[in-house]
């Protein structure tokens, strides 16, 4: 797939911007705070309808406007598409494709697909497990973006039933001081009913997100670990376990609903007490474990940068093999967080295999062969300026 156009109309520091691309590769130059980043985000919106920097629309959406639009052609084997984003700062954004607006935001997701890689992305290795879980998530759209709805399901069920649990726990106290003994044990009984049926959609929907994760980190795992005995010259060893919240002897639904029934039997007076779901996928963990030590504990700032190389390498190949397509590379400023070699491992990696967009504040990263079959662009002040 190939992205030919771009355009930014008050997207961030971007006033009206069109961009064309005429290279594989193309290089974005320019001090810090200039909106490199933000032309990067903008792509990556379009392929996952999310932001890693930002979680709310309105962030995104220039000081004192009221909407926000991107705007892209993107060319694939498939033909010719133009991809449209509206994002509102009071409102709900909107999707076109092909000019028409698309009511079920997910049959827009797929059309682009593309691999971010920021200096944020270290937080993989060194950060909690909610990073990794929402990293796994956005791969996941990409590969089946029906699984964007399925998440969206569950965070929905999570909240509801979140909600229960604290009304149930703020009430407790004062029901027992004013109620009678018959009362009381009626309240009971009917906020165990509801809780049951919050119980079976959490239970229905966690089990469809649970199975997911587990089938796309089997597929991941070796070919992460691939590109990182590549990367270390086969001294390290890379392994990746998913690691969910409820026991996983087997990936049939069936087991895991039933697994995962149990469990909240299991923990139900901890959630009354603590008044939240402890149980769920959205309490998983993804383990990063090199030699056998988990990474973060592991040995440099390099080695850690090395699984961060792997892991990315590795999304690129698995969505390549998974849509027929090399997805577009994004690349945020993390020449300048590898050394000499791991720079050069990436860039041999990539060739003219992936359209790929970088960011940098300087070329000194680049040998001549590099520059002369990239485009060069320079950012200021929220303006392109071709070389």
């Amino acid at each position: 797939m190939y992205l030919k156009t771009l355009n930014l109309r008050q997207f961030r520091n971007y006033q009206d911007q069109n961009v064309e691309f005429n290279a594989a590769k193309t290089i974005l130059v320019g001090n810090n705070a200039q909106g490199k980043s933000n032309l990067l985000e903008a792509v990556e919106l379009l392929a996952t309808l999310r932001s890693h920097r930002m979680t709310r629309d309105r962030d995104l959406v220039q000081e004192g406007e009221a909407i926000a639009q991107i705007n892209a052609t993107l060319e694939r084997q498939t033909g010719v598409s133009d991809l449209t984003l509206t994002l509102r700062r009071n409102g709900r954004r909107s999707v076109a494709l092909n000019g028409e607006s698309i009511r079920r935001q997910m049959d827009f997701l797929g059309v682009l697909n593309a691999v971010q890689f920021s200096s944020l992305d270290l937080e993989l290795v060194r950060g909690g497990p909610e990073g990794r879980r929402n990293w796994l998530d956005t791969l996941l759209i990409q590969l089946e973006p029906v699984y964007a709805h399925i998440l969206q399901q569950y965070n929905h069920v999570l909240r509801q039933r979140n909600a229960f649990l604290k009304k149930t726990q703020d009430l407790a106290p004062s029901n027992q001081q004013r109620q009678s003994p018959q009362l009381n044990e009626n309240t009971h009984s009917a906020d165990s009913s509801e809780l049951a049926v919050w119980d079976a959609q959490l239970a229905t929907t966690g089990t469809r997100v649970i199975r997911r994760r587990d089938r796309a980190i089997q597929r991941l795992a070796p070919i992460a670990s691939a590109w990182h005995a590549s990367i270390s010259g086969s001294t390290e060893v890379l392994q990746i376990k998913y690691v969910p919240n409820i026991p996983l002897e087997d990936n049939q639904p069936e087991e895991v609903q039933q697994a995962f029934l149990a469990k909240i039997q299991q923990r139900a007076i901890a959630e009354m007490y603590q008044g939240t779901t402890l149980v769920g996928p959205h309490r998983d963990e993804i383990e990063l474990t090199i030699n056998q030590t988990p990474a973060r504990q592991y040995g440099s700032q390099g080695q850690q940068r090395t699984l961060v190389l792997a892991l990315k390498l590795a999304e690129l190949q698995l969505i390549e093999e998974v849509v027929k397509e090399p997805p577009l590379l994004l690349l945020d400023d993390v020449l300048a967080e590898l050394d000499l070699s791991r720079q050069n491992q990436l860039l041999d990696a990539i060739q003219d295999r992936f359209q790929t967009l970088i960011t940098t504040t300087h070329l000194g990263s680049f040998d001549s062969q590099w520059l002369k079959s990239s485009q060069i662009l320079f950012v200021k002040a929220g303006e392109i300026i071709p070389n």
